[in-house]
């Protein structure tokens, strides 16, 4: 059998105990550490090792031996992980909801076409609780994902997204990239030795409004502008999460600390929503949730 569990988003209280049972139950356990990261696990430098996180959930509720599951081993040996589950129970732990990330959808498609039981334990993702900041879920267009924008990389797919989306007057999350455990450039080229790991990035809410404009400066349809009513996130689903709303241009002044961040751009607003969004006005309270 092989469990997909939902973490939730803080920390390691916030798993289920359906999801517990499993886990407990389980003879090995990997728990995927690429698409997202508890809140708990990350640190002032950008991440606190993995190894100590992971620890740390072991020893503090989960009582088990935790195998990082990164991207290579994910996206390239998950026939390892599924054999384990034709002979055993195997608990695959994931950030926030198990089908947050089509990584997971394709786990599961796998385990299907090899004869493997699956079972899934739902639990709260990025893409719930941004309700939190009154902006009624139904009224979201489609989800955009931004990447860091390199010197020779600057994609911009994600701007007829948002465009369609505020022609309808919907708003529009964006997810903002995280980069751990990314191959080099200089590993990436070399046919020899160890391969080598950029540090790990999150990006931050001013990053991502500053991309935005810059693809706005580019294209000109005026799909949004520094006027914009966004809202951004941090660490949301912890005890110290951050909300607060207001222009792009105010909001790139905005220290919103420790990721991870993410952006809302809101399109129109029925009344209920401009009352609940006004608690996280930077005139109001500088948006604390």
């Amino acid at each position: 059998m092989l469990y997909i569990i939902g973490l939730g988003l803080g920390d390691e209280k916030d798993i289920t105990l359906r999801g517990l049972e499993a886990v407990q139950k389980s003879q090995k356990v990997f728990i995927e550490a690429y698409t997202s990261l508890l809140s708990f696990g990350i640190s002032s430098d950008g991440l606190s090792t993995l190894k100590e996180m992971y620890n740390l959930l072991q020893e503090k509720l989960y009582g088990k031996s935790i195998t990082v599951a990164d991207r290579e081993m994910v996206e390239e040996k998950a026939d390892d992980i599924l054999l384990e589950a034709t002979s055993s129970d195997v608990a695959f732990l994931v950030v926030g909801d198990p089908f947050g990330a089509t990584t997971h959808t394709d786990l599961v498609v796998r385990a299907k076409k090899l004869g493997v039981d699956v079972k899934v334990v739902h639990n709260a993702s990025v893409m719930n609780a941004i309700g939190v900041c009154g902006l009624q879920l139904y009224r979201y267009g489609e989800t955009v994902s931004l990447p860091f924008f390199t010197d020779t990389w600057r994609p911009d797919s994600f701007y007829e997204k948002i465009q369609r989306n505020r022609k309808l007057g919907l708003h529009t999350l964006c997810l903002l990239d995280i980069r751990v455990k990314e191959p080099s450039l200089e590993s990436l080229c070399s046919y020899r030795g160890k391969k080598q790991y950029e540090p790990p990035r999150f990006m931050a809410v001013s990053v991502a409004i500053e991309q935005l404009l810059e693809v706005e400066q580019m294209r000109g349809e005026n799909a949004y502008t520094e006027d914009t009513t966004c809202v951004g996130f941090a660490r949301l689903g912890s005890e110290d999460q951050l909300v607060v709303a207001g222009s792009m241009k105010q909001l790139l002044e905005v220290d919103f600390g420790l990721p991870l961040h993410c952006l809302v751009i809101v399109g129109d607003t029925h009344p209920v929503e401009e009352e609940m969004l006004d608690f996280y006005k930077l005139a109001k309270n500088q948006g604390q949730a």
